[in-house]
């Protein structure tokens, strides 16, 4: 390579990929390199995650690290150069690559950059400051100001208290002098310091401020709110202790976590769910016992060893053979072209909770597969969730959906639809309870299920007769078999 092409050619950009469905932005989770490794094409470099999944990503060079543009934590643009590679490392000192334009507008997930004027230096939310950029104007003087204030601070970095300044110019301060306004006329003060001085009645205009900047302090409050201390005897500091140790300040007893990634996704979703689809629930206690014992003969099955087998693999079932005998229940509602559009497949959605929040990856053509099958994609569709490696295209294309808060001993709720979905059942917790059964009050297994719909597709008919025939399958379960 020569002289000339190694500055244009030599250091590769690699720029955050669209990882699915037209998403915009990404959040980088955690490097895998840094400056001066060495990668190969295909080799993962980066976990990050988008508004559907977490994915890792391959890099498509040769060569060695040069700079990472971006740290943890950062939400890059599709499009942005996040990683600079140099492909050919032996050709000596490698030219420094450009910082990505964008620098100024990523920011940590959950957060925006506000807008830098020209001439400033940009800087991410979150990791630095600009110059000056915590410093306060200084006040102009109020008409009646104390002689010795000034008018104009060029030299000094902040305003000087009109206290202190009356100290330095050789005067005794007044005992309890009137905080100099800002120009709007209000004090200034932290929101936390002006509720303390509203519930402890102290107006703030009165109270002289001694923190950085003319800013009033809790101390400055609490110093308004004391009794005025008497000649003969002045109060001890212990006695002021258990006032300023009754008022506790809530903020700081909380934590604030930015929204982002797939919780911030999930958010969206379902309140534009909530709000967009007409939601019915209807509910029913169903006696599974017979399910239960089938749970567990299966579980001793050949044919279904090394599978995992549990009372969700039957509901889940249950529910397939059931939208069989009802197929106008599996359809979505276009309202671009004021369509119902019936759908002759089923995408089974099973909600998992994940430590980067709810999602729901579906089981592709759920309604056409084996008993022994649905097991096999139950298992790995909810193992690859817990892991955070759903990708995005296994939570793209759902019909249905089910959700197990059974596990979270809940005995039933009433879900909200995963958007674009017609439907979703909540499988509650399997209880011992007393069920008259053949005439008799015996303990049986017995569980309550409820079932959201979009009333726009499915009337209360529909819907009644859908989980009708869900509880008697699994009452039954034998009609997997007539039914199926």
């Amino acid at each position: 390579m020569t002289a000339s092409t190694t500055g244009a050619q030599r250091i590769r950009e690699f720029k955050m990929p669209d990882v699915g469905e037209g998403l915009t932005e990404a959040e980088i989770l955690k490097w895998y390199v840094q400056p001066g490794d060495t990668v190969t094409d295909g080799q993962v470099i980066c976990e990050v995650e988008t508004a559907k999944a977490a994915v890792e990503l391959p890099i498509p060079y040769d060569g060695v690290v040069h700079a990472l543009h971006f740290d943890e934590g950062v939400t890059v643009d599709v499009g942005t150069a996040i990683i600079a590679v140099d492909t050919d490392p032996g050709a000596g000192p490698a030219p420094e690559s450009a910082a990505p334009a964008v620098n100024a507008t990523a920011a940590p997930a959950g957060e925006e950059a506000d807008a830098e004027p020209q001439g400033r230096q940009a800087v991410l939310v979150g990791y630095g400051a600009a110059p000056a950029s915590t410093k306060r104007r200084a006040r102009k003087p109020q008409p009646g100001a104390p002689a010795g204030v000034q008018t104009s601070v060029p030299a000094q970095p902040e305003p000087v208290n009109a206290m202190v300044q009356a100290e330095l110019n050789g005067r005794p301060a007044a005992a309890a002098p009137v905080a100099p306004a800002p120009q709007d006329g209000r004090p200034l003060a932290k929101p936390p310091v002006r509720k303390l001085a509203k519930d402890l009645g102290i107006d703030l205009a009165t109270i002289a401020p001694t923190g950085p900047g003319g800013i009033i302090t809790r101390e400055d409050v609490h110093a308004a709110a004391a009794p005025a201390p008497s000649v003969a005897a002045a109060p001890a500091p212990a006695a002021v202790a258990p006032a300023e140790v009754g008022v506790v300040d809530a903020a700081a007893r909380e934590r604030r976590v930015p929204v982002k990634g797939v919780r911030k996704a999930t958010a969206q979703a379902m309140v534009n769910s909530a709000f967009t689809a007409p939601h019915v629930t209807e509910f029913i206690t169903v006696d599974v016992t017979r399910t239960m014992k089938l749970v567990q003969q299966l579980k001793q099955d050949p044919d279904m060893a090394g599978l995992r087998v549990n009372p969700l693999l039957l509901v889940a079932k249950a529910l397939l053979v059931a939208i069989k005998r009802h197929p106008e229940v599996n359809a979505a509602w276009d309202e671009a072209n004021q369509e119902i559009v019936y759908k002759d497949y089923i995408n089974l959605g099973i909600a998992a909770a994940t430590p980067r929040g709810l999602i729901v990856p579906n089981i592709k053509d759920a309604g056409v597969k084996t008993l022994p099958q649905l097991a096999a994609e139950l298992g790995e569709l909810v193992s690859t969730a817990r892991e955070g490696k759903t990708s995005p295209a296994a939570m793209s294309g759902g019909t249905v959906t089910i959700t197990n808060v059974g596990v979270f001993g809940v005995d039933t709720g009433t879900p909200i639809l995963n958007p674009g979905e017609s439907a979703i059942l909540a499988f509650g917790a399997v209880k011992l309870q007393p069920w008259v059964h053949k005439g008799q009050v015996k303990a049986r297994q017995v569980t309550t299920l409820a079932l959201s719909f979009d009333h726009r597709l499915i009337d209360g008919e529909l819907g009644s007769k859908l989980l009708a025939d869900v509880a008697a399958i699994l009452e039954h379960p034998k009609r997997l078999i007539t039914w199926g």
